[in-house]
């Protein structure tokens, strides 16, 4: 099995960054995808990137052009760079590992097996 543990959340005004971060310990190299995900206030949980074993990456559509998901593979460490946050990114975000199995249906939580406890971001306008 593989745990996830988020950090780098916190508070900032709309246009500035944050980065987050997501330690996979355990047994990361079966995870064929990792992946952050999202829940705003009052809403569903929703697909922010992914990124599968061999590099390839794909963005939620509200996203895209603004983050940027990456791996340090010898850290074991699924990272989230944040830039130009709108208040519409407060939301809790998860990190997600597809942990022994695959599903290309990557923007589907239902998809991933293994789940992060979730780190709160706000943004102020």
């Amino acid at each position: 099995q593989v745990q996830l543990v988020e950090s780098g959340g916190g508070s900032v005004q709309a246009g500035g960054s944050l980065r987050l971060s997501c330690v996979a310990s355990g047994d990361p190299a079966r995870s064929s995808c990792m992946a952050w995900f999202r829940q705003p206030p009052g809403n569903e949980r929703e697909a922010v990137a992914v990124i599968d074993r061999g590099g390839r990456i794909s963005y939620g559509d509200s996203v895209k052009g603004r983050f940027t998901i990456s791996k340090d593979n010898a850290k074991n460490t699924l990272i989230l760079q944040m830039n130009s946050l709108k208040p519409e990114d407060t939301a809790i975000y998860y990190c997600a590992a597809m942990h022994g199995r695959y599903s290309g249906f990557w923007s589907s939580a239902p998809s991933y097996n293994v789940w992060g406890q979730g780190t709160q971001v706000t943004v102020s306008s």
